[in-house]
């Protein structure tokens, strides 16, 4: 994997400051040992610069986040739009994404899978279900994954029938995530996806506003209707997987709300089959290409 980033802060810095004894007794070494083996094991992410001049490359597994919101850097005359940023496109790399959580079933469910594959993936979260399970959001980023803005509540009726309307349902959710997290993401997904959504208004005002939306180009159907199960989910997967359309970037549509159950019965399987085809696994951030 290449090597991570570009001078970028990494919060995994480990071995910093005096070695361990320094102070005056041998508490003061146990303390410091035991911040030091903390460090260690926090996850690497990516915090944008004032001036969002570090975003160039990444590492797949990765994820980006802001320390300011939107509203703050609109306040303070920081950066807001992003640069021109190189999509990052080394290996065959599959991006595992799960809309609509957290819930506090499921979602902490799929978050165990991926601990004992050892993988991280990007959740799209809606304001509500993050205000209603901060710990669990908590625990999607403690554990390295990457956090997306999904609309405060997917209600399409307040999302799609002016941007503005769109971007305030952004902004509501951005300030949950960072009352909670201290950080907000750069990258969101509409609900729904942006085809038969968005007008010709919407993708410059995503510039405007900083973000990066990805939709997606393999779908589990997982939110089909009819009560599909996991095999079904499998099976498209792999199907959608084939060609030359997803040789190097695949963009993996699931669910982890209330109801999908399935989607977790079927993730070990969907993960083993992805390695037999090659993939490697990644997180969404404004450097992944787009799905199309």
């Amino acid at each position: 994997m290449a090597g991570l980033l570009f001078g970028v802060l990494l919060v995994a810095a480990a071995g910093c400051g005096a070695p361990a004894g320094a102070g005056d007794d041998t508490g003061d070494g146990a303390a410091q040992e035991n911040a030091e083996r903390a460090a260690a094991e926090e996850p690497a992410r990516v915090l944008a610069a004032d001036d969002l001049s570090n975003l160039q490359l990444a590492a797949p597994d990765v994820p980006v986040y802001d320390t300011h919101t939107l509203a703050e850097r609109q306040a303070q005359g920081l950066a807001v739009a992003l640069p021109e940023l190189a999509p990052y496109r080394e290996g065959k790399v599959a991006y595992l994404t799960f809309d609509d959580g957290p819930d506090d079933k499921n979602t902490p469910a799929v978050l165990d899978v991926l601990k004992e594959a050892g993988i991280k993936a990007t959740f799209y979260v809606t304001g509500a279900q993050a205000k209603a399970h901060p710990e669990v959001l908590r625990r999607i980023y403690d554990e390295g994954h990457a956090i997306g803005n999904h609309s405060y509540d997917h209600r399409y009726e307040k999302l799609y029938p002016s941007v503005d309307g769109f971007f305030r349902e952004m902004a509501q959710t951005d300030e949950i995530i960072y009352e909670i997290l201290g950080v907000r993401p750069l990258i969101l997904r509409a609900p729904g996806g942006r085809i038969g959504h968005f007008t010709a208004a919407y993708a410059p005002a995503l510039k405007v506003h900083g973000y990066v939306e990805h939709d997606w180009n393999v779908s589990s159907a997982d939110a089909a209707p009819g009560h599909p199960i996991a095999q079904d989910f499998i099976d498209n997967i792999a199907g959608e997987t084939e060609g030359e359309a997803t040789a190097h970037t695949a963009i993996i549509l699931m669910h982890s709300s209330e109801g999908h159950e399935e989607t977790v019965k079927a993730l070990p399987e969907i993960i083993r089959l992805l390695r037999e085809k090659g993939y490697v696994f990644g997180v969404v951030t404004p450097m992944t290409p787009q799905p199309w």
